[in-house]
């Protein structure tokens, strides 16, 4: 029984027999009458088919939990829209009422959205079982049902368009509230880690810039740039079947070296370690604003799964948690042997690197740039590589998380993210790992050279290793970010201009129809058939989206958040470069989704769930990374040793620059009448006619190939850095996080006065359920 003020209706509280006050019944939902589903089918002349027995036992199956269910021709499909009736809704209102951690967010009260009715009408048809104990997903594979999707709001989408999904909107702010009303918290989640990732990108960016505009500034008065384009040096064959050639024939590969490894990039790094735990900490205080405005801070997703099942089926048993150490060590081994496949191909692209250059310089258009070329090669096919792969690494950890059986679908995804994406990181990163901290350090010397499928392994330019993995990144991350946002928004354009023309049909069908249901924007009466088939078939020509559709855009910011910190230390200016994708990548996302693209089924949460620990992984592994580029693969320590022991300044002399002769210091000499170099062939030791007798080579060796003193001493250094960069990037990012609280007071605030105000209500209800009479106050 209802009782009804002119202005809003109250909940009631029934007083059972023994005086005490019963649970509320609860306010009753908007009549709408949208559908909350639909499923489509291709026609099967003959009902006693397989596919139609398993389909109408499927729809009586729905039938029987009094789903509503309307059925449409057209041509040689069928439509069957599916609507709930409201009882369900009011089922899940009451559940969230007394849930644990549900039961304040905003679904309690009021009428229930369409956002949440297709959440729950999603999750009611994947938990439908037939006589056969098929469900949907199965029924769908089985091409029993051939597609299924939920329906754009007309009035909702066109009001997205209007203020978020355009490209005239580039550079105006997100309407989040709206887009979560519609898509539910967990896009508008990503929306707004999103958009919060590319602001906090502007500080990075720009001093990015300014560190490569500092490499620049230098670029003409480098006494190291100098001295390899004036230096006479003829250095030693880079393969077996080159010959001898001048340092200063690579005067433009010194130039780029310099550019990017200098002193400013050690500085970058640091900043870009301490940047990536205050992003993440500003983030959660951003987020705890969002969620907390929501009313969703406290909600947890595996009670929120167990009430749909509840009104599911309300003699449902909830899954036990379970664990075998048997299916876990086999999913360890699985894991273990992808991962060495994974490193198997990034030997794969290393003989190919070893084997291209040789053969590169065997042409006679490109003998002086043969590593270089090679590089952008190798770089080329790994992202070629990456592509296949991911692919692979998708089928890979759906199979895996079959193998693990956990309880909840919550569980899965989490379990899914962690595999996928270290799957994804090994198959992005394990060249690039390569190249930045083995390229030219494992090749031998003169003598006695390492050989990788009877091929030298490659060495480092005598300017350093560090633009081989510039190269490496810039061509990976320009391929993947502009080929990729190519694809995404291409392919569902075209989909979508190519299927429109059956829509048009039936729109010019319809032109005769005046009836009022027809034109209601409310949608409080049913349409005709023909207008709800235009509508059906707008929404079914769209791109399909899935489970996926979303974790794909999570994983693509999440790989080039890796690439932005990891290795910045090669390349400055990776951080503008993602700053000017993900300026394209909000608004080529949004159109994507709301004009191009079936709606995203609304899912609920409070969080970007485990990407926040894969983030923070990623914050570690970027100060032991960058620390180990600066150490390791840039010339800077070696410059540093060279300043302050073996240079110019270090003799006391002033005259001349302190880095005067650093790269003739950092070469070795091989002499080819020597009883270990004659590895070098006649042919192999001619220069423009005329033979040479000696080569230099890169290291620090003595005449019989013996490790120098300064090499030592170099080795020394780098360690110390390396552990006191570490040291002092941990602290910073320690300190970092002890002074930005993960929530805001005003969040906390906010919240007590929620649960204060909550339990006034609940007192106020009693008190009203013992007197027997609802006071307006009450409500």
């Amino acid at each position: 029984m209802f009782f009804k003020s002119p202005e809003e209706s109250f909940e009631l509280w029934e007083r059972p027999k023994d005086g005490y006050a019963s649970e509320p019944l609860l306010p009753s939902v908007s009549n709408q009458r949208t559908f909350d589903y639909i499923l489509v089918a291709h026609k099967v002349e003959d009902e006693m088919d397989q596919k139609a027995q398993r389909r109408r036992a499927f729809l009586g199956e729905l039938e029987r939990k009094n789903i509503t269910v309307t059925k449409v021709d057209h041509d040689d499909k069928v439509f069957y829209g599916i609507r709930a009736p409201n009882e369900i809704f009011k089922d899940y209102q009451y559940l969230l009422k007394v849930s644990d951690s549900c039961n304040w967010c905003g679904d309690v009260r009021g009428s229930v959205t369409q956002a949440t009715r297709i959440r729950i009408v999603h999750f009611i048809l994947h938990r439908t079982f037939i006589g056969t104990g098929e469900n949907l997903r199965e029924l769908l594979e089985k091409d029993v049902f051939e597609t299924t999707f939920c329906l754009h709001e007309r009035k909702m989408q066109k009001q997205l368009k209007k203020k978020w999904a355009r490209w005239s909107a580039l550079f105006t702010g997100q309407p989040v509230t709206d887009v979560k009303c519609y898509f539910g918290e967990k896009v508008a989640l990503y929306y707004l880690w999103l958009g919060w990732y590319t602001k906090l990108l502007v500080p990075a960016a720009a001093l990015g810039v300014v560190v490569f505009l500092y490499g620049l500034a230098f670029f003409n008065t480098n006494p190291l740039i100098k001295e390899v384009c004036q230096s006479s040096v003829i250095m030693c064959p880079r393969c077996d079947n080159c010959t001898v050639w001048r340092l200063s024939d690579t005067c433009t590969y010194a130039k780029v070296s310099h550019l990017f490894d200098n002193e400013g990039t050690v500085a970058f790094a640091m900043f870009m370690a301490i940047w990536a735990t205050l992003f993440l900490e500003l983030w959660k205080r951003h987020r705890a604003r969002a969620v907390s405005k929501w009313k969703v801070y406290d909600w947890c997703e595996e009670e929120e799964e167990l009430i749909m099942e509840i009104v599911n089926d309300p003699h449902c048993k909830p899954k036990q948690f379970r664990h075998s150490y048997l299916r876990s060590t086999l999913v360890l081994i699985l894991v273990t042997v992808m991962l060495m496949i994974i490193i198997g191909l990034t030997h794969a692209l290393v003989v190919f690197r070893v084997v291209a250059a040789p053969l590169m310089s065997q042409l006679n258009f490109i003998p002086d740039y043969a590593n270089t070329v090679a590089v952008m090669l190798g770089a080329v096919l790994h992202y070629i590589t990456i592509q296949i792969m991911t692919r692979v690494n998708r089928w890979v950890s759906l199979k895996l998380c079959k193998i693990e059986k956990t309880n909840s679908f919550a569980a899965t995804e989490r379990n899914f993210t962690v595999k996928m994406f270290t799957f994804q990181f090994f198959t992005l990163f394990s060249s690039l790992f390569y190249v930045a901290f083995f390229l030219g350090r494992i090749n031998g010397h003169p003598g006695n050279y390492v050989r990788l499928a009877g091929f030298r392994l490659e060495e480092c330019h005598p300017s350093g290793c560090l633009t081989d993995l510039f190269i490496q990144m810039a061509v990976i991350m320009l391929l993947k970010q502009t080929l990729n946002n190519i694809f995404e928004f291409t392919v569902p354009w075209l989909k979508s201009c190519l299927r429109r023309n059956t829509a048009k049909k039936l729109q010019r069908k319809c032109g005769n129809c005046y009836r009022k249901a027809c034109r209601d924007e409310s949608k409080q009466i049913e349409p005709c058939d023909i207008c709800k088939l235009r509508n059906w078939l707008k929404n079914y020509h769209l791109a399909n989206t899935d489970a996926f559709s979303l974790f794909n855009e999570f994983l693509e910011m999440v790989v080039q958040f890796s690439f932005t910190t990891i290795f910045v230390a090669a390349f400055p200016l990776a951080p503008l470069l993602a700053l000017i994708n993900n300026i394209f990548e909000i608004r080529l996302d949004a159109i994507k989704m709301v004009r191009l693209e079936r709606r995203l089924v609304p899912r609920k949460t409070n969080d970007i769930g485990v990407w926040t620990k894969v983030l923070e992984a990623i914050g570690v592994l970027a100060v032991i990374a960058n620390g180990l580029v600066i150490g390791i693969s840039s010339d800077f320590i070696p410059r540093l040793v060279y300043r302050y022991s073996y240079g110019p300044c270090a003799n006391g002399t002033t005259h001349e620059h302190c880095m005067q002769g650093y790269i003739n210091d950092t070469l070795s000499t091989a002499n080819v009448t020597h009883s270990g170099a004659d590895v070098f062939s006649t042919n192999q030791m001619k220069i423009d006619g005329l033979d040479v007798a000696q080569c230099s080579y890169r290291d620090y060796r003595n005449e019989d190939y013996a490790l120098t003193h300064q090499f030592w001493l170099v080795l020394a250094v780098r360690f110390a850095f390396i552990i006191l960069f570490e040291h002092v990037v941990v602290v910073c990012k320690f300190i970092a996080a002890w002074f930005v609280p993960n929530n805001p007071i005003r969040v906390k605030n906010d919240r007590l006065h929620d649960k204060m105000d909550r339990l006034k209500v609940e007192l106020r209800k009693a008190v009203a359920g013992r007197s027997g009479v609802l006071h307006p106050s009450a409500s």
